[in-house]
This record gives structure tokens, C-alpha cells and sequence, in this order.
């Protein structure tokens, strides 16, 4: 174990954090203080250290730079008013972490050097999360090939760094997205269950399409017939239809979201009844007609709920329910909201206090 008081730390001479409104941040555009990292060499991880947030140096070889040999997660800290500090299920994050660093070649992450490096981080940077209504502290873990050699093969080195930024909304307002019936996030044997680079580089592309068009984001479809739902660019896909929580199955297509998880566990304690499985384009639409399609949204880590108000299909519009109407969607966000925020019970101990 890499205890805390082993760690070096090396603070920032004068923090920044004064000429932050906090009422008006962003996301991902201002950066707390300091960053945590820790290097794997000679077959283990070593050196772990808080340095001031700063420009970094790497190998122009690095594999991380030529063939996207790095992983990463998404997680959120929150302030609660007795003045706590929260995280909200990193654990989960851990795991989806090692499976991503098994499918690249990556060494696993112990957890105890994890959770150190973000109490300590967290604990150092304390004052960077808001305790303004609606917003969080952003916090990227984050894995990448040091090697500085350009063959392909499985790397040697690597650095484990986190960083985090205060943010506010992700979406400040329900969006628009559009299905993908031409372009391809993932297929069966591929990556797309990992979070790594190289399954995001290559999505830019198409969404900025979608964008151009006026759309917010796309959902993505199965990579051999486009007939199927997969999930959207920054969260996985929900869909309230006749009074059930319908959303596709998790598989090495789609990545297994956290808030997703958190959403279907709510749903399942409320009673309501849950179907995890394939969901054809064709069902969706049909449903939108039929006016069985209530509620869609988006689940994800910086979004959290995403209300989505059209769903475009082959140059068809569909406008769905008005926001305010729907019951399941705007519960479970306030649910999320009041556990994060300690104003409800933590009942299923998703809660880590640092």
C-alpha cells in the first residue's frame, strides 16, 4: 500500500481559485490547482506525488500519441452543506477502469494506490468543489503509454494521473439528437465497452455532422445493420415505453455506464419494471407514433439526465413529450441529486467521504 504520508506533495505557490465565479464555470475549461500522478516502471507503480496543475512532458514516440494506448474515467465530487466531501460510487469507476487497462495491455490499478491518489488530491483541492446549486467537481482519472519507443506492441511504461475541474450543467437544456444510420462507434469484438481514446477520436467526426445540422448529439446504432439502438455519444440511452424503463443491454458495444446502473437501481427499488435488452430503431420510432414513448433520456456521468426533446430518423423529426410531464425521468434525477447532496438516505452506500 502507497499510504498518504509517503506521497510526495508539492502544493502551488498561490492558488488561482480567487478568480473563479463559480456561479458562471464551464465544463471542462477551468482546472483545480493541483493534478495526482504515479508511474509504472520496471513492472510496478512508483513515485506517486501531487504536483501543481502544469504542462507536461512526454516522448514524441509515445504509443499514447500513435495509436491511442490510453484509458480514462469520469466521476464527480460534491459538497454537502455541513461542509463534507463526497464521491460518487468511485469504486465503480475503479473496476471499469482495470477492465478498460485489461482490453489495451495496461497493468491493473490497485485500489489502494486509486482512492489514495484521489482522497489525497481531493483533500488537497478541497476548496476547488462548489457548493453552488448545480454544480460538482469533475474528476479524471486517467491512464497512458509512457513508452518511448514507436513499435506496436504491448507498452512497459505508463503514467496513472488524475486531474479535476469545478463544473456546471453538461446540457443546459434538453437536446436534440439524431440516429446514426451510416457511421460507427463500435462492433462486436471491438472496444466499445472500454473507455479509451481511440473509441472517441473517431466519433467527433460524425456528431460534428449531426451538429452542423443542429442536432446535439447522435445515437449510435449497431455497427452490421444500423437496426439497433446502442447508445449516444456522452451517455448511455433510456426510453420510458408503455409505463416500462426499456434500455439496451450492456455488451462489448456499449459501455456500462455508472449512472446508468444507478438509474436501473433506483427504477428496480421503486418497483417499476426494467427491460435490459435489445432495442430496434423501428420500436423506438413506431412507439413515438404511437404515443407510447413517453420519456427518453440520456444517462451519463456528466450529463447525469439528459432529456432529449427530438429524435430525428432519416430526415424525419420527432418532437416527444414536454419535459414537465415526465414522471420517472425528473424523479430519478432529483432522486440522484438528493442522495449526491446528502438530502436522502444512502441507502445502497454509493456514498465515498473523503
Amino acid at each position: 500500500m502507497i499510504a498518504t504520508q509517503n506521497m510526495e506533495i508539492n502544493k502551488v505557490a498561490e492558488s488561482k481559485i480567487s478568480s473563479i465565479d463559480f456561479h458562471n464555470i464551464q465544463f471542462g475549461k477551468v482546472y483545480s490547482d493541483h493534478m495526482f500522478t504515479v508511474d509504472f516502471m520496471g513492472g510496478e507503480w512508483k513515485n506517486p506525488r501531487i504536483d501543481p496543475y502544469e504542462m507536461m512532458k512526454i516522448s514524441p514516440a509515445s504509443p499514447a500519441l500513435h495509436y491511442g494506448i490510453s484509458i480514462f474515467e469520469g466521476l464527480k465530487a460534491y459538497k454537502h452543506e455541513n461542509g463534507d466531501i463526497v464521491m460518487f460510487r468511485p469504486d465503480k469507476n475503479l473496476e471499469r477502469l482495470n477492465i478498460s487497462a485489461e482490453r489495451m495491455c495496461m497493468p491493473l490499478l490497485p485500489e489502494d494506490l486509486y482512492f489514495d491518489g484521489l482522497n489525497t488530491l481531493l483533500e488537497t483541492d478541497k476548496s476547488w468543489v462548489p457548493g453552488v446549486d448545480g454544480t460538482s467537481l469533475y474528476i479524471r482519472p486517467f491512464v497512458f503509454s509512457n513508452d518511448d519507443y514507436i513499435g506496436i506492441r504491448p507498452s512497459q511504461d505508463f503514467k496513472f494521473m488524475i486531474i479535476t475541474c469545478p463544473v456546471g450543467a453538461y446540457y443546459a437544456k434538453p437536446v436534440k439528437v439524431k440516429i446514426e444510420n451510416h457511421f460507427v462507434r463500435a462492433v462486436e469484438g471491438g472496444s466499445g465497452f472500454c473507455k479509451t481514446g481511440c473509441n472517441y477520436g473517431p466519433a467527433i467526426y460524425p456528431a460534428k455532422l449531426a451538429q452542423d445540422q443542429g442536432y446535439d448529439q447522435l445515437i449510435w446504432t449497431d455497427g452490421k445493420e444500423h437496426k439497433y439502438i446502442e447508445e449516444s455519444g456522452t451517455m448511455n440511452i433510456m426510453f420510458v415505453i408503455d409505463g416500462k424503463l426499456v434500455t439496451p443491454a450492456t455488451g462489448d458495444t456499449i459501455l456500462n455506464g455508472i449512472t446508468r446502473d444507478s438509474v436501473l437501481t433506483l427504477a428496480r427499488d421503486w418497483g417499476m419494471e426494467v427491460e435490459e435488452r435489445k432495442v430496434e430503431v423501428a420500436e423506438v420510432i413506431d412507439a413515438i407514433r404511437d404515443g407510447k414513448l413517453t420519456e427518453a433520456f440520456g444517462a451519463g456521468t456528466a450529463a447525469t439526465i439528459a432529456q432529449i426533446s427530438n429524435i430525428a430518423y432519416n430526415d424525419e423529426d420527432f418532437e416527444l413529450p414536454a419535459v414537465e410531464t415526465r414522471e420517472f425521468s425528473n424523479k430519478v434525477l432529483k432522486a440522484l441529486d438528493d442522495i449526491k447532496l446528502g438530502k436522502a438516505e444512502d441507502k445502497f452506500g454509493w456514498l465515498h467521504r473523503i
